[in-house]
């Protein structure tokens, strides 16, 4: 059985799901892409290749590898896009929480049924079907859980508005103790510099006490105001709207010393250095073309 223990999003790394790249299926069309960065490389001809995206995530395994980490794959599903598996669920303390993600999508789910039975049926939940919620817009911070969320009269009308108020509320209900604080972020269905996907394409807390931030992302300026005093603004990497773009908030933590970044990054990685962490860079330039990156991939179930 596994033990499922998330608390936070930068303690030591010992369990993860991480998506895959086999049979991705073809280049899709433009109306068929979830987000503005993908239908940019499609219209471009340089959507990525499979072969390229598969080589990335291989870089990533080997990292994990080094440092012991338990690493699941989902079963692959020919001819289906499995890479971001963050979508699909995430855990908070011990508890498994799937997401409800774009119908189109619900194949992604089964295919990690392999690592779900190993979770005790309590620890199972799954939110009523109101409620909207993808593992990107939500971050266990200790006391505190964020989540990034879009309340707009239009929310139907973004394909790239994933998590409601709903589940905010349900997320509130299954962990009482906890504070839940909730962002509004900026959507756009075909701007892919005007819109944060998920709030971990514009915010990410790393080692005990800094985060990486981009203003732009938030709609709400004092809601953006109040993550850099949480945070101490002397912690805060704040990111450009092209460094928002290529995914720089979307590293992703082994430990609260580990920071597992890309290659091109170049200001952030150098600034992580200085601030005392080991990054651990890879390329993921390709995949950064379908708007996620390293987070994105990654589905944590235990950190100690």
């Amino acid at each position: 059985m596994l033990d499922l223990n998330i608390q936070n999003e930068t303690s030591r790394l010992r369990t993860v799901v991480l998506g895959t790249a086999f049979h991705n299926g073809p280049i899709p069309t433009i109306e068929e892409c979830y987000d503005p960065k993908s239908k940019i490389h499609v219209i471009a001809g340089t959507y990525p290749k499979e072969q390229d995206m598969i080589f990335e995530m291989e870089s990533v395994v080997k990292v994990f590898e080094k440092y012991g980490i338990k690493v699941f794959r989902p079963k692959v599903i020919e001819n289906y896009n499995q890479i971001f598996s963050r979508d699909i669920g995430f855990v908070i303390e011990d508890k498994f929480i799937t997401a409800n993600i774009l119908p189109d999508r619900d194949l992604e789910i089964s295919a990690i049924d392999h690592v779900l039975d190993q979770i005790p049926k309590e620890n199972r939940i799954s939110l009523p079907e109101d409620c909207h919620v993808e593992g990107g817009d939500v971050m266990p911070w200790n006391n505190y859980i964020f989540i990034g969320t879009y309340s707009g009269k239009d929310y139907p009308e973004y394909i790239t508005a994933r998590t409601n108020v709903n589940a905010v509320k349900a997320i509130q209900e299954l962990f009482p103790t906890k504070i839940v604080k909730s962002f509004e972020l900026r959507k756009s269905n075909d701007n892919a510099k005007e819109n944060a996907l998920h709030l971990d394409c514009c915010f990410q807390p790393i080692g005990k006490d800094k985060a990486i931030l981009h203003k732009n992302g938030f709609l709400v300026e004092k809601e953006f105001n109040w993550l850099v005093d949480f945070f101490g603004k002397e912690n805060v990497f704040e990111i450009s709207k092209d460094e928002m773009y290529q995914m720089n908030s979307n590293v992703f933590s082994i430990s609260e010393n580990i920071i597992v970044s890309e290659q091109s990054f170049t200001r952030l990685n150098f600034w992580l250095v200085e601030k005392g962490f080991t990054v651990e860079e890879v390329p993921y330039a390709e995949i950064a073309k379908q708007e996620g990156l390293l987070r994105c991939s990654t589905l944590p179930l235990v950190r100690d």
